[in-house]
């Protein structure tokens, strides 16, 4: 009776492990990213065009370096590598924006084997303004809408604009010491928001654009008709000055303007909520448990902010996964 319970055991393990084994081999697609940070990104994205005959190994440039970073995933010996079974998956930066103005962005723009996000970098995903709210949901357990994201960003997007287009230009010129990145981004900055008149702190923006623009335009009226051309450019690239932001350095993005808006809105609503608790309480133990209870499930937003997979909805999203798709086309898999 034991020997045959044991027989029988066996022969289930081996069913069931048999089981685990895949019909046929699928075909492994390696993607190499530019960092630890972009890894979940690609593997979320990639993860989608997953069937029972291709899948994604998403990783770092190299298994014996520490080595990160776009030039180590396009421009080494890796870069001559890639093909069919191997691809690279890289954040745009400007080069999207430069169309064959340097090597790497003609690089990236001509090869089908290279994925790009578009947005400048992943993290404008993540500040993505349709999934704002959910963010500072999930970091108070507060529904309670304080601000209109998408129309924040928006109107943000529309004042940076401008001046954004003139960052751009000189990249084009090769002229970064006039202009460079960090002035760019020391002028759309955001100092401080107020809940209750957020259009404030676009206000000051405004100004500080507004006169930059009025030196750059002084400083280099042979480049106002290039600027203008660009824009209609743009508009075929996907860039327009209501989605501004997701094509401006990224840290940037998240740092010192969707952070600067997302701190005081969070703290707001916590203090709301455990106002909630102090006035509904039928007595003091009632309320301390409550209170403990609540602080406990808070997360910090600057956690929650990267779980924000709400650009899958985006249109610049969308144009990344036509690259696969064109790309899955193309290796027939």
């Amino acid at each position: 009776m034991g020997k045959r319970l044991t027989e029988n055991l066996s022969s289930m393990y081996l069913g069931a492990a048999n089981s685990l084994k895949p019909k046929r081999a699928r075909r492994k697609i390696v993607a190499y990213v530019e960092s630890y940070d972009d890894i979940s990104f690609w593997r979320s994205l990639l993860a989608d065009y997953e069937n029972e005959n291709r899948y994604f190994e998403v990783m770092l440039p190299s298994r014996t370096s520490l080595a990160k970073g776009k030039k180590s995933v396009l421009m080494n010996q890796l870069g001559r590598q890639l093909g069919e079974n191997m691809i690279a998956c890289v954040d745009s930066d400007y080069d999207y924006l430069l169309q064959g103005c340097t090597q790497t962005s003609r690089y990236m723009i001509e090869c089908p084997y290279v994925l790009q996000t578009y947005a400048y970098a992943i993290e404008n995903y993540h500040c993505y303004a349709e999934g704002l709210h959910e963010v500072c949901v999930m970091a108070t357990l507060n529904d309670h809408v304080l601000i209109d994201f998408p129309g924040y960003m928006k109107l943000y997007s529309q004042i940076a604009y401008p001046l954004f287009v003139w960052s751009v230009w000189f990249y084009r010129k090769h002229n970064l010491s006039e202009f460079s990145l960090l002035d760019f981004c020391s002028y759309v900055r955001i100092d401080q928001v107020g809940i209750r008149h957020p259009e404030y702190s676009l206000g000051v923006m405004a100004k500080k654009v507004g006169r930059k623009l009025r030196d750059l335009e002084h400083r280099h009226p042979e480049g106002i008709p290039e600027v203008e051309a660009m824009k209609d450019e743009f508009k075929k690239l996907g860039v327009y000055p209501e989605n501004t932001y997701m094509f401006i350095q990224g840290h940037h993005i998240l740092d010192n303007v969707v952070m600067r808006l997302l701190v005081p809105v969070c703290t707001y609503l916590r203090r709301e909520r455990e106002q909630q608790i102090n006035d509904l309480a039928l007595h003091e133990t009632q309320r301390r448990n409550e209170l403990t209870a609540y602080q406990r499930s808070q997360v910090d937003v600057s956690l929650v902010i990267h779980k924000n997979t709400n650009y899958k909805n985006s249109p610049v999203y969308a144009m990344i996964c036509r690259d696969v798709e064109k790309f899955l086309k193309l290796i027939k898999a």
